[in-house]
């Protein structure tokens, strides 16, 4: 019987994107659900201002636990090619690396956010009545950020294996225990924002729990060898080489929202940050088919990438553009329709549900670009070409949104940082894609990098 990997070189490009796709698509869309069910917890039944609370604290967190992320996304292109090869040895030697890191960083991590919490909130727009909030909400998640941090990072070894319905259910899991914890804390105990925290880090718990058993009991192709865990220099380099694109996309993330948050707290104070709080709700739970999509395509291009198939690599390109373009383009008609009913979910404040509605509809305006963007980077991510990979990943927040909500602004006041969305999904698409091209052009038939 063929390993579960083996397939991603033989099945159609299509069902096998589908079939990848699928689960990984519901694994955002039940993490996406969660985030939204929390912020509709906290607005009703803390207050707006526990919304801009969340806000603050949640890149921050993110941008912590991004660190296995990294790890994870940096060591499966390394396991996919390796498979892709039927190199085990290396597979399973970088497995071991990257549970070593994933560890002892993220660890590291949260005790400097324990020590530095105050500067760490200020800095990413913890102002105001918001401050105290935030404090409250960030010190409890810190305690589950390792948790997530191994979760993120087994998620991507467990894809790479060609098994997305196990990586799914690791991201289901946490989605669903917040959606059932959060009444219990938040209203049964009436533990406020408290409880909304203790409510994710114990999901995150449970979540890493199942990610170990998993690979204890044996199931994977990749398991835990100790001699493996000694760490390989040379391996390092080429984990954070690749995965540093996706550490230098949540850090632009982050940087955006201090941005935005400072931005949006002098050009309309506390209510403007609990503002974007909504919209960036939508935009997770909203644009989870377009990442399932790219989650599925990155192992299939990985895979035969290391197996030296440049058909199937163009193929699945091709196919994952098309099918995410579609999802993107239903995405904003369903927002431009029910944009009202999708704010007042959140609140019942009047001016929070007439702001964020507009500035929803703007965010989303160019929404059928990014998967352009998004396969583009991830293309050059998947086959481990670090630098155009991380510089595509940068285009959007770093490059163009940064400098937007910078300066127009101040031209058109708080509607210049909604204008600037859609403006740089356009310039951040035509880079990508003027790149994109250059690359399968210039590779029309090439060998699998070493």
């Amino acid at each position: 019987m063929p390993k579960p990997s083996e397939e991603l070189g033989t099945e159609n490009i299509s069902s096998l994107l589908i079939k990848q796709s699928v689960p990984a698509s519901i694994g955002f869309l039940v993490m996406s659900i969660y985030s939204i069910v929390d912020t509709i917890f906290v607005g009703r039944f803390v207050g707006p201002l526990a919304i801009g609370a969340i806000t603050v604290v949640l890149p921050i967190s993110f941008l912590i636990s991004s660190m296995g992320m990294a790890i994870g996304i940096g060591g499966a292109s390394i396991i996919s090619r390796a498979l892709g090869r039927n190199e085990r040895k290396r597979a399973l030697k970088t497995f071991g690396n990257m549970v070593n890191l994933t560890l002892h960083l993220s660890v590291a991590l949260v005790i400097l956010g324990f020590v530095f919490d105050d500067a760490i909130l200020t800095i990413f727009g913890g102002k105001g009545d918001i401050l105290p909030l935030s404090k409250e909400y960030f010190e409890i998640l810190l305690i589950g950020v390792p948790f997530l941090a191994w979760s993120m990072m087994s998620n991507n070894v467990i894809r790479a294996q060609g098994k997305p319905k196990v990586a799914m259910l690791i991201m289901v899991i946490p989605a669903v225990l917040n959606i059932i914890l959060d009444p219990v804390f938040i209203i049964l105990l009436d533990m406020g924002l408290a409880g909304a925290a203790w409510a994710t880090t114990i999901s995150y718990i449970i979540s890493a729990a199942y990610a170990l058993v998993y690979f204890i009991k044996g199931e994977s192709e990749i398991s835990f060898v100790l001699k493996y865990f000694k760490l390989d220099f040379g391996l390092i380099r080429e984990i954070f080489a690749i995965g540093s694109i996706t550490l230098a996309r949540q850090g632009s993330v982050s940087l955006l929202i201090v941005v935005l948050n400072h931005t949006l707290y002098a050009y309309a104070g506390e209510i403007g940050i609990s503002i974007y709080g909504i919209v960036n709700r939508v935009m997770m739970f909203a644009l989870f088919p377009v990442i399932g999509i790219v989650q599925g395509f990155l192992p299939i291009a990985g895979y035969n990438y290391g197996a030296g198939n440049a058909s199937r690599v163009k193929s699945s390109i091709d196919v994952a553009i098309k099918y995410g373009s579609v999802l993107a383009s239903l995405i904003l008609l369903l927002i431009v329709l029910f944009s009202d009913k999708v704010v007042n979910a959140f609140t019942t404040d009047a001016q929070l549900i007439r702001e964020s509605s507009f500035a929803l509809k703007f965010v989303f305006m160019m929404t059928p670009l990014i998967a352009v963007q998004l396969v583009g980077s991830g293309y050059f991510q998947a086959i481990g070409k670090a630098l155009p990979a991380l510089l595509l990943t940068m285009t959007k927040q770093g490059f163009f949104l940064i400098p937007l909500v910078l300066i127009l602004p101040n031209i058109f006041g708080v509607n210049g940082i909604w204008y600037s969305f859609p403006i740089a999904d356009v310039l951040s698409a035509l880079v990508t894609w003027f790149f994109l091209k250059m690359e399968i052009k210039k590779h029309l038939v090439f060998s699998p990098a070493a």
